[in-house]
């Protein structure tokens, strides 16, 4: 098989899959106990949520990603539903270890609630079911799925390279099922290079406590112990059996077999340490019968307490080589008829001593562990050379955890809880999780390239459970699908609630202007300039007036001088030089007095109003204007193309403009505490500050700004008012822009003030 996959694939080829992870977690309260809270609400129904619902219990989450093309991509998706769960389960934290916390007595332990379906109590009864048979606290037992699938196209160059006798169908299986085999066989290497379950709480144990010797005050291990998730003290069937993998048929008689025989009562009662999963899971034997098996599922991997999302991601890289290995790796021609059997108490072995030097079973013959250890990873570092994957870093890391038993994830976490205690240690790393879940609240892993605004809606979307598809990452393209209804949305406020005639009355500020005045809404007076006209006349007409000079059809303040002591001609023609580098026709326009305040409007209310501060810096009497810059945009908050709560701050013609009415330049050195302001547009595009006031603005401004949206039909709009005093409901305003498109990301992360969920309003328009 290398020598086959060495002539007939290129690398891309080789590598090309698809990944998916399932990761249970219970939730804990601050003191480590299991929580009884029920299933937050915000995360929709448990039945209908693809990326976050609940296994047995209704403390237990289970977080699943969909099928990613990358490890990478796998590795950032888990990430992000884990800053997502964090946030949303209050002054919870996720256990971040396979074995629970501090758990009550079966009686007490809330199996998951659902409602009327029939499917949801399917569920709920085969969870009682379950909780009769094996207990409730064996259930809340946790760890991590790994789904895998080669390309279909990888297969299919496969069977024709091979000249395989079978048809594609059962070929396909053949692949599988071999891999199946293979890893049955080697699967306690995994256990031992990926084992971090090898502490129990007292208040799980039950006939497991003789074999083992207490830790501290509230927990037991013993010596060489990896994880009692895969040994005696796991969760497994009360019997062990052992399904035929020889074809699909003979693993789905087998199972069939097992239910007629009473020794379990459904196919999904078997545990098993990997499954042939099919394209209808909820059919999964007939399924394979009449399809074949679509991917294979692995369940022995414990969920990692020193990551975040419960895997690295050189732990992900190795799976991706291991499940490579398992394809070439040519089976014993001396295996034993119960080799199922042999490979079981392996497992089990390594388990509950593997950070001994111990000795396991290969074909009926002993073998020291780190020998056949390290004689597979010398295998797969072959398979590497050979194949040119450039992996060799990631297989000498766990070469490394071989030699080394004290670099395992079972001896590190053995020996901080020693340190810290079993409740404690585990409580420090949610709490830090959680802690990082917040500082990087705005962010979607792996999606960090598209607009802010866009990344905040996609987690909302997939929060609640809405199915996401991006469409065009460049664009910022996505579909958003729930049931039957499907919505798609641009840039995260283009939508089709909004027309294009909207866009274009937005577009152009000039018929903005004349839209807003026959609806009865104060706007600026001004004039309009065409390029070729003459500047001077224009410039003539406003000099030493406070003005405001903007292209006709820009947005976030590009291009727009604004002189609120009023201009000297030829600052006026320089504004307008720079306002037609952007557009045909520029407005001189009368300044409007007071504050600009940003009002968000979505549907038919007001979901956030800010007030942006313009680019600024606070002078320390030692540096200039540019290196008080350079230091503010250092905050990892700010950043460029609206990928970020705040923008970098840009020095360019329009500030250095600025800076000259009041006879500064960017070497300027202003004194300790001296503001300065770098421009007199507030756009938090061109590095402005946000300010939330929300709840301060009196009604009459909200309704004078949904009044000014509804004027262009726009059901998503940016609407940019002046107020002399935002206090005084009565006083003077007036609306200097509305704006198509507007971003959210400025009210969901604002510099200074509250946080407004307005993601949440946006699918609410669109009907989600």
């Amino acid at each position: 098989m290398l020598k086959v996959l060495k002539s007939q694939f290129e690398i891309e080829e080789l590598m090309a899959a698809s990944f998916g992870i399932e990761r249970e977690s219970v939730r804990v309260n601050n003191q480590g106990n299991l929580a009884m809270t029920k299933h937050p609400e915000v995360f929709g129904d448990k039945m209908h949520n693809p990326y976050i619902t609940t296994d047995f219990s209704e403390s237990q989450v289970e977080l699943i990603t969909p099928n990613l093309r990358t490890v990478q991509e796998t590795y950032d998706f888990l990430n992000t539903l884990y800053d997502i769960t964090a946030l949303h389960i209050g002054d919870e934290v996720l256990w971040p270890q396979s074995m629970p916390c501090d758990i009550p007595d079966d009686k007490d332990i809330p199996i998951a609630e659902y409602s009327d379906c029939e499917k949801c109590q399917e569920a709920r009864q085969y969870r009682e079911e379950l909780f009769k048979k094996y207990g409730g606290k064996k259930q809340l037992i946790s760890g991590i799925h790994y789904n895998f699938s080669f390309e279909e196209e990888f297969i299919e160059k496969l069977y024709r390279v091979t000249d395989s006798t079978l048809s594609y169908r059962h070929f396909k299986d053949e692949v599988y099922l071999k891999m199946v085999r293979n890893y049955l066989t080697h699967r306690w290497l995994l256990i031992y290079l990926l084992g971090a379950a090898p502490i129990c709480h007292e208040s799980f144990l039950t006939t497991c406590k003789k074999l083992m010797d207490k830790l501290d005050g509230e927990s037991y291990t013993n010596e060489g112990a990896i994880s009692y998730r895969n040994g005696e003290c796991g969760y497994k069937n009360h019997t062990d059996l052992y399904p035929d993998y020889t074809n699909v048929q003979t693993y789905v008689d087998s199972l069939n077999r097992f239910v007629s025989e009473g020794s379990i009562q459904s196919y999904k009662e078997l545990y098993s340490q990997i499954r042939p999963k099919a394209k209808d899971n909820t059919n999964l034997l007939s399924s394979l019968e009449e399809e074949g098996i679509r991917y294979i599922e692995v369940r022995s991997i414990d969920t990692n307490p020193f990551e975040k999302g419960g895997i690295s991601i050189t732990d992900l890289e190795f799976l991706h080589l291991f499940m490579l290995y398992l394809l070439i790796k040519e089976e014993s021609t001396k295996r034993i008829s119960n080799w199922q059997d042999e490979a079981n108490n392996n497992q089990r072995h390594v388990a509950q001593k593997g950070l001994l030097d111990v000795w396991l079973s290969r074909d009926g013959q002993e073998i020291k562990k780190v020998d056949w250890a390290l004689e597979i990873l010398d295998e797969m570092h072959m398979m590497n050379e050979e194949l040119q994957l450039g992996k060799s870093d990631v297989i000498e890391t766990m070469v490394e955890r071989v030699r080394r038993p004290e670099c395992t994830y079972a001896y590190r976490i053995s020996a901080l809880c020693k340190k810290e205690g079993f409740i404690n240690a585990h409580l420090n790393l949610a709490q830090a999780y959680k802690q990082d879940a917040y500082n990087h609240r705005y962010k979607f892993y792996g999606y960090e390239d598209m607009e802010l605004s866009t990344q905040i809606l996609m987690k909302e979307a997939i929060m609640r459970g809405i199915h996401l598809e991006v469409l065009d990452r460049a664009d910022n393209f996505i579909a958003l699908k729930q049931g039957e209804h499907i919505e798609y949305v641009k840039q995260a406020t283009k939508t089709s609630k909004d027309s294009y005639m909207t866009m274009l009355i937005m577009e152009n500020k000039t018929v903005t202007k004349k839209v807003l005045e026959r609806n009865h809404i104060k706007v600026p007076a001004g004039i309009e300039v065409f390029k070729g006209q003459s500047l001077e006349l224009a410039a003539k007409r406003y000099e030493n007036q406070a003005i405001v000079v903007k292209p006709k059809s820009t947005n976030f303040g590009t291009g727009i001088s604004i002189f609120p002591q009023g201009a000297s001609k030829e600052d006026i023609i320089k504004a307008l030089e720079i306002g037609f580098k952007h557009d045909d026709t520029v407005l001189i326009e009368e300044f409007a007095k007071g504050k600009e305040y940003r009002f968000l409007v979505i549907g038919d209310e007001v979901a956030g109003v800010l007030h942006r501060v313009p680019a600024n810096v606070i002078g320390d009497g030692k540096k200039t204007i540019r290196e008080l810059v350079e230091i503010k945009n250092q905050d990892s908050l700010r950043g460029k193309g609206y990928k970020t709560p705040l923008e970098k701050i840009n020095l360019d013609a329009s500030s250095e403009l600025f800076l000259k009415q009041s006879g500064l330049t960017f070497e300027s050195m202003p004194t300790e505490g001296e503001v300065v302001y770098l421009r007199e547009n507030s756009n938090i595009s061109t590095g402005g500050d946000s300010i939330d006031y929300t709840d301060e603005i009196p009604q009459r401004f909200k309704d004078i700004a949904v009044a000014s949206a509804k004027a262009a039909g726009a059901k998503f709009c940016g609407v940019d008012m002046m107020l002399e005093d935002y206090t005084n409901a009565e006083g003077d305003y007036a609306i200097i822009e509305i704006n198509f498109n507007p971003a959210i990301h400025i009210h969901s992360y604002p510099y200074k003030g509250t946080e407004r969920r307005i993601a949440e309003k946006v699918l609410k328009v669109l009907g989600f």
